[in-house]
């Protein structure tokens, strides 16, 4: 992995545990192998009608056992498709499974599965990534240099007609940004909310408690995620292994249009990308990250329980820094876009 290791407060108890279980323009944003744990204590989700996604999250080893090899109700899918990492990742600095912090937003449950896309059967104990940006599409760790925002144009912003414009060809490279392609960057503050990481169990499951994300400029709405295995589970985090996946999670223009509606979203100002506008997203259901979602069709507030099955190769190494997807690529088509879980 790249990036820096931030302060590691609201972890959940241990990483051994095994079985813990912004109106808005709607038409138109090698793997460091350690996890440091510290503290103790999950933090609660935020927003209206939290029970939702709660109670899914708190119900996680509830379902259907799931058998080692494909079932009846369940097919093998073939290679999720890989994408850029983006200029936001941190490494894995939080291990938890409720990220949310004090980030205001729709409650959501991200339901995870994890299977060798070749033998369909679920691989255990491997460590899953996944961070997004708030409400308003800020990232925490990179506040200074996200592009979402809110609110209007700033009261202080500068009037008139530059006296000094500059001339010339610009030299150097674009900086990055946006969390779709790009180079790493450095992270500028300390925050940490919307990441964390935490390890399947022995039906390849892990669930995270998180917010809706929001959408910032040239990108549509998304979450991206990490799949290590090969790495051993100690007292003090993850060591070892390496990354087999990098990828995004997607979510349907229905869904987004209705958390739109809903404050804090409703007060964004930015401009919104549409899911076939996306250049990460490769257009191919299922198996380029979109997410099955189940909601209230009436009242979207009160929580989303969005699922999906990552088929993997875990011989392989995607890091997501130069063998990945590149935008507006196809990737294989989706053995089913029916039987996520």
């Amino acid at each position: 992995m790249t990036g820096n290791t931030g302060s590691t407060g609201n972890t959940e108890n241990s990483a051994s545990a095994e079985n813990d279980q912004q109106g808005p323009k709607h038409k138109r944003d090698l793997t460091r192998r350690k996890v440091v744990v510290a503290g103790a204590g999950a933090v609660a989700a935020v927003g209206v009608g939290g029970s939702l996604a709660a109670g899914a999250f708190a119900g996680e080893a509830k379902g259907k056992k799931a058998t080692a090899s494909a079932s009846a109700g369940e097919v093998c899918y073939k290679l999720t498709s890989e994408t850029t990492e983006g200029p936001y990742y941190i490494d894995a600095d939080k291990l938890r499974r409720d990220i949310t912090e004090d980030k205001e937003g729709i409650p959501l449950t991200l339901s995870l599965k994890v299977i060798d896309s070749e033998t369909c059967k679920p691989i255990r104990n491997a460590a899953v990534d996944v961070w997004h940006c708030d409400a308003l599409g800020i990232y925490s760790g990179y506040e200074s240099l996200s592009t979402g925002g809110g609110g209007g144009a700033p009261t202080d912003a500068p009037s008139g007609t530059p006296t000094d414009v500059p001339t010339g060809t610009p030299t150097g490279e674009p900086p990055s940004g946006g969390g779709g392609g790009g180079g790493h960057e450095e992270p500028t503050d300390d925050e940490r909310y919307l990441r964390g990481t935490w390890k399947t169990d022995k039906e390849g499951r892990v669930t995270f408690k998180t917010i809706f994300p929001g959408w910032y400029r040239g990108r549509t709405v998304h979450i991206h995620t990490k799949v290590h295995v090969d790495g051993e589970w100690t007292d003090a985090g993850y060591e070892g292994g390496h990354a087999c996946h990098t990828g995004q999670f997607f979510f349907d223009e229905e869904s987004v249009l209705a958390s739109a509606e809903v404050a804090p979203y409703s007060t964004s100002t930015t401009e919104r990308t549409t899911l076939t506008e996306d250049t990460i997203y490769d257009q191919s259901g299922t198996t380029g990250g979109l997410l099955k979602l189940r909601y209230n069709k009436k009242d979207i507030a009160k929580g989303v329980v969005g699922s999906i099955t990552m088929g993997v190769d875990p011989d392989a190494t995607h890091d997501g820094t130069d063998d990945a997807v590149q935008p507006g690529a196809s990737a294989t088509t989706s053995a089913s876009e029916s039987a996520a879980s």
